[in-house]
């Protein structure tokens, strides 16, 4: 199994649309995928048309509560299984505070699942808090999405400076296998100079023992477009709330990419 954490520190980045219309796209490849929602804003469960309803179970009860991933995933479509998330998530690190290897309990669920799929997408929140390092621990993995300004490269540092530290104590299979830029307008001279910038950062930055070594910018920009918006109110994918739109040509040809990666 491949597994993919989708992450950045900051929000409105596109790391939940990334999330979400990489994993259907996936499947509808014919890959068996399970989405893990482990936003405590569920926005990835939300934008599959999850509502939660009172007996809502969800990740948190598989970190808190000791549940299996089997006792709250959900089939959504073929090839497509959702754990969703919670408002619940927020008092996660409260609840894990005293528990011992915290970080790793996401992992250890993982390994015990029987189960089988070919690829695991996380959607991280927007912090790099506990939750995250759940993320990290568990996956190999990790995809940044990444929105075109400048201020973006300082983040981006930040973010290394974390996989960098993850990886050390908890995770020596992780690697940031690359940067995909969201909400890319090429008609603007800042878009295209923070491209050209990421892309020379990693070939600058290829440190041999690193979990970025091989790090690279993904050839395909995912497009400023007003229809990935406008699907999670739908409580669809791209690809059914508009298959002929630039955000379902630029998240097919993402799910080309990352298939085509090892």
């Amino acid at each position: 199994m491949r597994s993919i954490a989708i992450m950045n520190q900051k929000g409105g980045v596109g790391k939940t649309t990334t999330s979400v219309n990489l994993a259907v796209g996936l499947a509808r490849h014919g890959c068996r995928v399970q989405l893990l929602d482990l936003d405590p804003q569920a926005h990835a469960s939300l934008h599959l048309g999850l509502e939660p309803q009172e007996d809502f179970t969800s990740i948190y009860d598989v970190l808190v509560e000791g549940k299996s991933l089997a006792d709250v995933r959900r089939q959504m479509e073929d090839n497509l299984w959702l754990v969703p998330a919670h408002l619940d998530l927020t008092g996660v690190e409260l609840k894990l505070a005293s528990v011992i290897g915290r970080e790793i309990v996401l992992r250890n669920k993982i390994a015990a699942d029987s189960e089988a799929f070919d690829f695991l997408i996380i959607d991280c929140p927007p912090s790099l808090g506990l939750l995250t390092l759940n993320a990290l621990s568990a996956v190999e993995d990790i995809i940044v999405p990444l929105q075109p300004h400048y201020l973006a490269m300082h983040g981006l540092s930040k973010l290394l400076e974390t996989i960098d530290i993850v990886a050390d104590l908890l995770n020596s299979r992780l690697r940031l296998d690359g940067v995909v830029l969201c909400m890319y307008d090429g008609a603007t001279t800042l878009a295209r100079e923070v491209a050209d910038d990421v892309s020379q950062f990693f070939q600058q930055k290829h440190e041999a023992n690193s979990p970025w070594a091989t790090a690279k910018m993904f050839q395909t920009k995912i497009r400023r477009n007003v229809r990935l918006a406008e699907a999670p109110s739908f409580g669809k994918s791209i690809f059914d709330y508009d298959p002929q739109s630039h955000g379902a040509q630029d998240y097919a040809a993402l799910v080309e990419e990352v298939l085509n990666r090892k």
